[in-house]
């Protein structure tokens, strides 16, 4: 989400500009653009402009895919330029919010991690854990800078490994442990001059860029194409031939999670669910130079969307709602 391209080669400022720009042709996609903005605002130093793109957010009457994200971003902002009881406030909403979403519970923790407040960031790691994986066997891949933030604040503190860290430790893949990566007396180890513990450290740092780099390189999921009731019934009348393709939207909702248990069933990791517009496939369809009854597109279409940030994560969290937008909890909806 927050581009990483040092500041000395890039011109942040006009980067953001551009991605306004986009946003205002692509409003759609305007949540996910202006957030992008904002990260290069803050790489420039302009903290406060970027405070007024998080509110922009927030002021807007469409309505935000991931509130507590935005805010989470914009508390995080504020703390670095001076504003530390607004964004302690902010920071005190998002952990009673309790989101579904793993990114705002690390970025608050992170937030008081950097300013020094191990305690509340042990605990607010702590509380992220408890909402999100509770009884989770496997903990999605989303999840796991939650269990790692976790260990490293709880190793500065100097607590005992629990279950949690024991789970960070067994996620972790870098060939240099956690406990090593997160030991709070690395930073002596940086003015030794014994050539093997500086050697250590070097290691350590190799390890830890290459789970960065793990991580950035992550491709986005292979998702499926979701189409609302109102949407799919003005794609068919617009263009008849899809009928064969979509039948009745029940059927439709069913080949979805038929396709994704496929998928995963087949060890095919990082699924997700990208929801359709009549007005963006059409708009999409033009810029290909095709028309909107190909159904060849429809699956290109989705891996747009995919690439643009639009998919949700499959499966959805637990007692988190459907993703077909039946308001019923996934459990009790298709995910029974």
């Amino acid at each position: 989400m927050r581009p990483d391209t040092p500041a000395e080669n890039v011109d942040h400022n006009a980067e953001a500009a551009r991605l306004e720009r986009t946003a205002d042709r692509y409003p759609e996609d305007a949540e996910a653009l202006l957030l992008q903005a904002a990260a290069h605002l803050e790489l420039a130093g302009d903290r406060p402009a970027a405070s007024s793109l998080y509110d922009r957010l927030l002021s807007s009457s469409q309505g935000l895919e991931n509130p507590h994200l935005v805010r989470a971003l914009k508390a995080a902002n504020l703390w670095e330029y001076g504003h530390e009881a607004e964004a302690r406030a902010i920071i005190e909403g998002v952990r009673v919010a309790a989101p579904r979403d793993p990114a705002p519970w690390v970025i608050v923790a992170e937030a008081l991690e950097s300013h020094d407040e191990l305690e509340q960031a042990q605990e607010t790691f702590t509380e992220g854990a408890l909402v999100l994986l509770t009884d989770v066997a496997e903990p999605p891949y989303s999840t796991h800078p939650l269990l790692f933030g976790r260990h490293r604040v709880r190793r500065m503190l100097g607590l005992a490994h629990d279950d949690w860290d024991v789970l960070a430790d067994t996620l972790h893949t870098s060939p240099v442990s956690l406990d090593e990566l997160h030991d709070p007396k690395r930073v002596w180890s940086l003015g030794s001059e014994n050539p093997a513990e500086l050697e250590a450290e070097i290691s350590r740092l190799r390890a830890e860029l290459g789970t960065f780099r793990e991580a950035l390189s992550r491709p986005f999921p292979v998702a499926v194409l979701h189409w609302p009731t109102s949407e799919l019934t003005e794609l068919v009348d617009a263009y008849p031939s899809l009928s064969s393709e979509y039948p009745s939207h029940e059927e439709h909702l069913a080949t979805i999670e038929a396709s994704l248990r496929e998928l995963s069933a087949s060890g095919t990791a990082n699924l997700g669910i990208v929801t359709g517009t009549v007005p963006s496939y059409e708009a999409f369809a033009a810029s290909e130079g095709m028309s909107p009854a190909e159904a060849a597109l429809l699956p290109q279409y989705a891996t747009t969307l995919a690439a643009r940030g639009r998919a949700v994560e499959w499966p959805p969290q637990r007692g988190t709602a459907c993703w077909c937008g039946s308001g019923r909890v996934y459990g009790e909806c298709h995910g029974e």
